[in-house]
Order: structure tokens, then C-alpha cells, then sequence
């Protein structure tokens, strides 16, 4: 039976909320590791399979790179595996929707600071007043300060990992996220193995580390393939801005993570700021990539 124009337009839509789903919902998997694993040991059992699964599914060794090209793909794939590792520590010290929402502050200061719109002033404004009210000194409910930072980090490289994945994007296609992954995992995997627990290697901890891995790099990278395909960039744009939501509802279903009120009008502000920022500008703005 041939699918209906408002049944196929709908299949981009899902493709993404699914793809944000399963991101984080591998951090809540992640999180529930970190006392056996370690925070090193799971970022690299999510990098690892992860890397694993896209060279498999993207086959990267037919690729021929250029001179041109493997500057940006080192610095790329650099930034992924610090993104991933700073991600972590704060995911550590943090709940998810509070530690993404924080994240999420890098490609919007991306965003902005490539535009030459006065409206972006506001986007700013209430980007900094969400982050104020994740400030611990700000209000009784305690949040890491640490963590906080660890997530700024995080963003930081986010916002590397966006300006250089372009670069690597035009030149190697596709295949250079499996390239970039493998820089990363050549990083990443070693330093997570030294100090790592034992129980690292145990059956039950790598199961859960290939589900981490297809969870939060495989499956959403194969659905965010089919939205870009057929979603405008700024409409991407648009609905990625709701990951802190989405982090913060997969917190509180399966970590229990309860957040007060400032810290969700917080994460609102961070999701206004970067729609506003999506559908403001006047070009679309590259789509930021899931951590």
C-alpha cells in the first residue's frame, strides 16, 4: 500500500524523535555504569562499539583522504572524543537533562556568534538567564559546579566538533564520521582502559556497553541520515533544540531524576534561545550533531 504525502512528510519527524530518544536513553544506560565501569571505562565502551558499528555500517576503508583533508578530520575527530569524555564526567556529577541543557550552550554560541542579526542579542540573554539559574549559588537546589564546567567543556568541543565536522562533511562524506570516530576511539579507548575496573570486561558490562554504543552513536546517526534527507536544515535545527528536554524526561523516567522548577524553566529558556536561534537567521544554520 503506498504511503500517503502526510504519512511520508511525518517519517523524517519520527526518524529524529527517535534518534533523540535513543541518544538519551544510552546516557541513561551510560549513567547506570558508571559504578561498575568507571566514567573512563564507559566512555570508552561507548566509543569503542560505537566506532565499531559505523565502520561497519559505513565501511570507511573505501575512502581515499586527501592531504587537504586530514587536519580537520584529526582536530574533528579530537573534539568527539574530548565532546564524549567531558560529556561523561559531567553526566557524573549532573542529571542528563541539566548536563545536556548546559552542553547545549556551545553550538548556540556557535550559532549566534556566526550571525549578524541584533535579534541574536536576545537568543543570548535568555540563553544566560537559563544558565544563571543552573548556577548553584543561585537558588538552594544543589548542582555541581564541577559538573557544570565539565559540561561547558563538553560544549566547547561541541562547537568544534560542528566547525570542523563541516569541513570533514564537504570533503569525505558521510564515511568521515567513521574516520573521525576511529581518531577519537584511538584517543579515547586507551586512556578509559587504564585504572579501568575489572568488571569492565565482564560479560554484562560489555552487553551494556554495545547498547550504549548502538544507542547513542549508531541508531541515531543511521535516523538523523533519513531526517537530513528530507528535513530542511533549520527545521533539524528546530527540533535537535528539544534534546534537554528530552534528556531531562529520560532522566526522570529512568534514573529518577527530579528536577526543580528553575532548573525546567532553565532548560525552557536554553530551548527558547536555541529555536529562536534556528529560525531567526537568515541562512540555515548547520544542524548540531548529538553528543
Amino acid at each position: 500500500m503506498a504511503l500517503t504525502p502526510g504519512i511520508r512528510g511525518m517519517a523524517p519527524v519520527g526518524s529524529l524523535l527517535v534518534s533523540m530518544a535513543s541518544v538519551q536513553s544510552g546516557a541513561s544506560v551510560a549513567k547506570t555504569l558508571f559504578p561498575v565501569a568507571g566514567v573512563g571505562g564507559t566512555v570508552a565502551l561507548r566509543i569503542g562499539f560505537g566506532t565499531l558499528l559505523l565502520c561497519l555500517f559505513l565501511r570507511p576503508w573505501r575512502l581515499r583522504v586527501t592531504r587537504e583533508a586530514w587536519v580537520p578530520l584529526l582536530v574533528y575527530g579530537i573534539s568527539l572524543g574530548t565532546m564524549n569524555g567531558l560529556f561523561y564526567q559531567a553526566l557524573d556529577r549532573l542529571p542528563i537533562g541539566i548536563a545536556v541543557a548546559v552542553e547545549f550552550l556551545g553550538p548556540l554560541t556557535l550559532a549566534v556568534l556566526t550571525s549578524r542579526r541584533a535579534v541574536d542579542l536576545l537568543w543570548i540573554v535568555l540563553a544566560a538567564a537559563g544558565l544563571a539559574l543552573l548556577l548553584p549559588l543561585l537558588h538552594q537546589t544543589h548542582l555541581s559546579p564541577t559538573g557544570i564546567l565539565f559540561a561547558l567543556g563538553a560544549g566547547t568541543c561541541w562547537a568544534l566538533y560542528i566547525v570542523f565536522g563541516r569541513q570533514v562533511g564537504h570533503q569525505l562524506g558521510p564515511q568521515g564520521v567513521a574516520l573521525g570516530s576511529l581518531v577519537a576511539a584511538a584517543l579515547i579507548v586507551p586512556l578509559g582502559l587504564i585504572g579501568a575496573p575489572a568488571a569492565l570486561l565482564s560479560r554484562a558490562v560489555l552487553l551494556r556497553g554495545l547498547a550504549v554504543g548502538a544507542l547513542s552513536t549508531a541508531l541515531p546517526y543511521s535516523l538523523e541520515m533519513i531526517a537530513l534527507a528530507r528535513l530542511p536544515t533549520r527545521s533539524f535545527s528546530v527540533m535537535m533544540s528539544l534534546e534537554p528536554a528530552v534528556g531531562a524526561l529520560s532522566g526522570l523516567m529512568f534514573l529518577g531524576e527530579r528536577l526543580a522548577a528553575a532548573q525546567w524553566i532553565a532548560i525552557v529558556l536554553v530551548i527558547a534561545a536555541s529555536i529562536g536561534t534556528a529560525t531567526a537567521g537568515r541562512q540555515e544554520a548547520t544542524a548540531p550533531v548529538p553528543d
